[in-house]
């Protein structure tokens, strides 16, 4: 059983044709749906073959998703390998002739037009509501949904029954009314719930001894590695050797080793690292221009503290709305792939990461006013699917390509260390998301989601291993309670440092939720609305908390 079988669909579509066929009786009906079915079968072939190619990729079934990245089709292509570019239209074309011959076959050759106008509609409307009776999945309250299918403990197997067509439209209608979504209590028991999980905002609690640098005002450049993956480091029980630099920092600077993602892709991982905005199960608010320009970010608390600030990417800045994102953020400045010449932009996604940390050492040391502290944000693109890269190391595509841009980061620091910069230089080492490897790694598990974070730099006051649990949203009220900077404003935001704050992890995935914490992990698919995973969770702490952190969570952007 799919769910919402296409062919019912199509069949009721059918069905209104051949009923005003009774009426207006010719053969204007065969060509008419004919055409019907070349439209059908065109728009079935691309979303079946695009589901098929995609999901190799990020382990959901089609939804609107790709939409939002198609705005900048170009960027969106340069994830296809150019063999892909090849295939997949030819695999489109095959599936679209075999759709239609299918269609014409079983419909036009089956069709006998009943002359009786009474008994004609009858019958029709008939067949019409036992086919709507399929489409909405039945005659019981709930109707057609995602979940229905869902049958085994394997989710793999559950997304094999989901019919990519429906999981497409299913996706396009959900509301955007977003106080609406996510209601699993009612308002009192989930805010309860919520302001267990809130910062205290009270440094004042905090000991000295948890400082981890000796300056106010450092120069800071946050470096965001494309997808580096938990499972590929070493120093996380990783592979080992991918990425020999980015390990010895774990000895040298301040590493957090217990550090999550909030979701999947780098638009949502990007507003969850500035603004401290946890990422949304089934949205990104950054194609949201009126609600990314209300949020807090790390770039506007420091711009009001003498910043500047800086956002540095090889690629195309205007892709998924980065560039009114970011502005919006506070950044007076962004460097896009169109501030390189054509010669330099030699990659898919643009300039590869040896060129631009060369250009990101220059911009540091060019930098017109020393006596002004400043923020360079720095995102990398080379270990972006589909993973090519100037280098060849190791077999894996992935793997070489972590490699590659690991080299080119250790390049950098060793340069920044002869400087005399580098005494008051925060370096601030995280990924935008992780990527399914192994590939075999289910997107509902937490060590999908597992990243590196590592604070480097002569701002640094000693070498030392954070054990405590965060994610990406987090990293705002650490940094800024770091720099003595109150950071109140951002509600999802907690200081990591801080050890009378609560410690848990949160991230996302397609409609899907979890939260981990040194004891207990809890997963929730609500797209079944089941527990995908659940341990050391019997008195549903865990399982009330990230239910009401998602709940507040839209709330807020509702109003926004």
């Amino acid at each position: 059983i799919m769910s919402g079988d296409w062919s019912s669909d199509v069949c009721s579509s059918d069905l209104v044709f051949i009923l005003i066929n009774t009426y207006i009786n010719g053969e204007w009906i065969r060509p008419v749906l004919k055409a019907y079915f070349v439209v059908v079968s065109a728009i079935l072939s691309i979303i079946f073959i695009s589901d098929l190619e995609l999901y190799s990729y990020w382990g959901f079934r089609l939804d609107s998703t790709p939409f939002f990245y198609l705005k900048s089709p170009a960027n969106a292509a340069a994830s296809v390998p150019l063999s892909m570019m090849i295939i997949l239209p030819i695999a489109m074309i095959i599936c679209g002739v075999l759709y239609y011959e299918f269609l014409k076959l079983s419909i036009c050759k089956v069709y006998r037009h009943v002359k009786n106008l009474v008994a004609a509609p009858l019958y029709y409307l008939l067949i019409l509501g036992v086919l709507f009776v399929f489409i909405r999945g039945g005659v019981t309250v709930s109707t057609m949904n995602l979940g229905k299918v869902y049958f085994s403990p394997k989710q793999e197997l559950n997304h094999a029954a989901i019919n990519p067509a429906f999981s497409l439209m299913y996706s396009l209608t959900k509301t955007n009314d977003f106080a609406k979504e996510y209601r699993f209590y009612d308002e009192g028991t989930s805010l309860e719930y919520f302001t267990k999980l809130k910062d205290t905002n009270d440094n004042s609690l905090k000991p000295d001894s948890l400082s981890l640098l000796n300056t106010r005002r450092p120069n800071i450049v946050m470096i965001v590695l494309e997808g580096f993956s938990g499972t590929a480091i070493e120093p996380l029980g990783g592979e080992k050797g991918i990425t020999p630099n980015l390990n010895s920092y774990f000895d040298e600077g301040v590493a957090f080793t217990n550090f999550y993602a909030n979701s999947f892709r780098t638009d949502r991982g990007l507003v969850s690292i500035l603004s401290g905005y946890p990422a949304q199960p089934n949205n990104s608010i950054m194609k949201y221009p009126a609600k990314v320009q209300s949020l807090p970010s790390i770039t506007k608390s420091l711009r009001k503290n003498g910043y500047s600030t800086e956002f540095i990417y090889g690629g195309d800045a205007d892709f998924t709305n980065m560039r009114g994102y970011f502005i919006s953020a506070g950044m007076q400045k962004v460097i896009g792939d169109k501030d390189f010449p054509i010669t330099d932009r030699l990659s898919k996604w643009g300039v590869n990461d040896g060129k631009m940390f060369e250009y990101v050492y220059d911009n540091i040391q060019n930098t017109p006013d020393k006596s002004k502290p400043f923020i360079k944000f720095f995102l990398t693109l080379s270990s972006h699917e589909p993973f090519e890269v100037p280098m060849s190391r190791h077999e894996d595509k992935y793997l070489n390509s972590l490699a590659y841009t690991d080299s080119c980061l250790g390049v950098f620091i060793d340069k920044m260390k002869m400087t005399e910069d580098w005494e008051n230089t925060l370096v601030v080492i995280l990924p935008d998301h992780a990527v399914k490897y192994p590939y075999n790694i289910l997107n509902s598990d937490p060590e999908r989601y597992h990243i590196p974070m590592v604070w480097i730099g002569g701002a640094v006051s000693e070498p030392r291993i954070i054990s405590e649990l965060g994610s990406q949203n987090d990293l705002a009220a650490t940094l800024l309670a770091q720099l003595n900077i109150e950071h109140s404003e951002f509600d999802f935001s907690k200081d990591i440092m801080n050890p009378n704050n609560p410690k848990f992890a949160y991230f996302s995935f397609n409609n899907g939720i979890g939260m981990v914490t040194d004891t207990a992990r809890f997963v929730f698919d609500c797209n079944a609305d089941k527990i995908e995973l659940k341990e050391n969770d019997e008195n549903h702490i865990l399982e009330n908390s990230v239910k009401a952190f998602v709940q507040e969570l839209y709330n807020d952007l509702g109003r926004r």
